[in-house]
This record gives C-alpha cells, sequence and structure tokens, in this order.
C-alpha cells in the first residue's frame, strides 16, 4: 500500500531539437523548467523513460570503430562506456564539483585513467596542456581546490571536461556561481576553447545576457516543453511567445536613462506533478483565452528556422529586446 503510483512528474515531455556540429544552442527558462534535466538525459546521467537521443558518430570517434547515427537512449551501458569521451559536462558549481580529497592533476587526470589507462607521464603531460588552455599555470597541479577562487575551480571544471578532447559539452549555468565579473572571462574562454576544439555546446542558463553573447540558437523551456526554438537574433529581435518576451524584458540595458518595461509574471511556475489543462502558460499570461485553457498548443514552424508553441503566435505582438 506504501508503494502504489499516484502520480507521474514529467520533468521533460514531449521535446524535440537537435543541435548542429560546432554550434551553442542555449537551452533557457526558470528554475523547475526541466533544463538541467534535458542535459542529464542526454548524457545518460538521468535515465530516459522514453523517447531517443540520436549521437552522430564518425569513424574517427574515440572508443571504438564504425560510423552512423547512434541512438543513445537505447544503448547498452558498456556501448556509453565507449561514446562518453565525446560527450562531457561542465557543472554549475565549482565548489561541489571538485571533490576536495584530490589534487588538480588527479581531478583532470581521472578520465584519461577512466577511460584508456595512460601511462602517467602521458596523462600528467595532457593535464598540463589543459591547465595552460584553460589559463592555469602547470604549478597548480599540486594544489587542491580550497586553494582556489570560484572562478579557478570552474577552469579546472572546464579542463576536465575537455580532457577527453569531447566532441559535444553541455554546460549547465556554468557562471551562475560566479562574481558578475568573472563571468565574462570564463564566457570568453568557452568561446576561445570552441574555436580551438571544434567544440559544440548545450549551455544551459537563465541569464538571457549570456545566451544573447554566446549562442547561435536559442530554446525556451517552461513546465518540461520547449515553447520557442529560433536563431538567437531573431529570437531577441522577434519573439513570438509571451514567456519569451516575459524573459527578454528582464535582460539589464546598460542604460542609466532607460527605464525598464519588466513583465512580472504572477505566481510561481506549476507543479509537473499536477499541470495545467491546456497551454501550461496559460495561468501565468495575460494574453490567454478560453482556447488556451483548453486545448495545448503544438509547437510549429513559423519562420525559417523559428518554431514556436503558441495559438495566437501570428497575431501577438510582443516586445523584443530594447538596442543598445
Amino acid at each position: 500500500m506504501f508503494q502504489r503510483v499516484i502520480h507521474y512528474v514529467k520533468a521533460v515531455d514531449d521535446i524535440d531539437f537537435s543541435i548542429c556540429e560546432g554550434e551553442t544552442l542555449g537551452l533557457v527558462g526558470e528554475s523547475g523548467s526541466g533544463k538541467t534535466t534535458t542535459g542529464q538525459t542526454i548524457l545518460r546521467l538521468t535515465e530516459p523513460t522514453g523517447g531517443e537521443i540520436w549521437f552522430n558518430r564518425t569513424a574517427s570517434d574515440k572508443g571504438g570503430e564504425g560510423s552512423g547515427k547512434m541512438n543513445l537512449a537505447a544503448a547498452s551501458p558498456r556501448t556509453m562506456r565507449v561514446i562518453r569521451p565525446n560527450m562531457q559536462i561542465i557543472f554549475q558549481d565549482p565548489y561541489s564539483s571538485l571533490d576536495p580529497r584530490m589534487t588538480v592533476q588527479a581531478i583532470i587526470g581521472e578520465p584519461l585513467f577512466l577511460q584508456g589507462g595512460k601511462p602517467m607521464e602521458e596523462r600528467k603531460e595532457r593535464v598540463r596542456e589543459i591547465l595552460i588552455d584553460v589559463g592555469l599555470k602547470p604549478e597548480h597541479m599540486k594544489r587542491y581546490p580550497h586553494e582556489f577562487s570560484g572562478g579557478q575551480r570552474q577552469r579546472i571544471g572546464i579542463a576536465r571536461a575537455l580532457v577527453l578532447r569531447p566532441k559535444l559539452v553541455v554546460a549547465d549555468e556554468p557562471v551562475s556561481a560566479l562574481d558578475v565579473s568573472i563571468r565574462a572571462q570564463i564566457i570568453n574562454l568557452l568561446e576561445d576553447l570552441q574555436e580551438k576544439f571544434h567544440l559544440t555546446y548545450l549551455f544551459i542558463t537563465h541569464d538571457l545576457s549570456v545566451v544573447k553573447h554566446i549562442s547561435d540558437r536559442v530554446a525556451v523551456m517552461y513546465l518540461g516543453k520547449i515553447v520557442e526554438l529560433a536563431p538567437s537574433e531573431e529570437l531577441f529581435g522577434n519573439p513570438k511567445h509571451p514567456y519569451s518576451e516575459a524573459l527578454i524584458s528582464a535582460v539589464p540595458v546598460p542604460d542609466p536613462d532607460y527605464e525598464a518595461d519588466r513583465i512580472l509574471l504572477e505566481g510561481d511556475i506549476p507543479s509537473p506533478v499536477d499541470p495545467p489543462r491546456g497551454c501550461h502558460f496559460h495561468t501565468r499570461c495575460k494574453y490567454a483565452e478560453d482556447l488556451c485553457r483548453n486545448e495545448p498548443p503544438l509547437i510549429r514552424k513559423i519562420g525559417a528556422e523559428h518554431f514556436v508553441s503558441c495559438h495566437f503566435a501570428d497575431h501577438l505582438s510582443l516586445k523584443p529586446l530594447r538596442k543598445n
């Protein structure tokens, strides 16, 4: 009687998107919208309960031969171990994601040991190289995480993710725990590393000002669903979903004389245990009508690369981001 299933929580539900090689896809939304679950499910850190996750594998990929698309959702643990060097994650908190009992050399070198068993000297040389790439010094190898600042710790986390030379990197709010003065340095570092190592990023954040700077395309999530997906300039210049409009209105404008016209959403994001009927956003949307309360909208294409999930996207005139 204590093991009855009362409800299913769909943290991520019916989402469909792709990431092109070499691009940065920004994934934005409030806390609780399913961003982190999406990223962790792609990497199989959270097991999917349905759907497919396709990874485009080439014959040159590390850890095995063969090419073609692979459905990671159906891959065995042994297959996932082979493919994991190509998919890595940068965690949000640089304080809790590093083992305080391990040196920097051991932290960054551990993936090399687990995935290849390379000789100690070769691992040490790779660690030295990646430390220089992320803006740290080789002499930092013998230090422990508590001897570094937050920005330096995040650089160590980035080095650990990139030491295996992955193709896809899931960056889970990599700058949200850092001081504002350090954020720009880490963002610029990620862009430089992307160009140097030909990386593909899934960049998860709630900060749209960061997304505008780094992302090629942006996907907006709300309560486990993608409600809008568009190129970065298109989304900020011509938003088509009321939730996107509200998020964009919160982006700070560097003009002391500008009076921001913020759109304040009433209430909290609904519980995924019992989501609203119809459009999930209608409880907080000032444009909602009876159709929104009764029928869930389907995501549809309204532009060359612009997709939106809103019944009235063609009729609404929403405010774009103010240009400096």
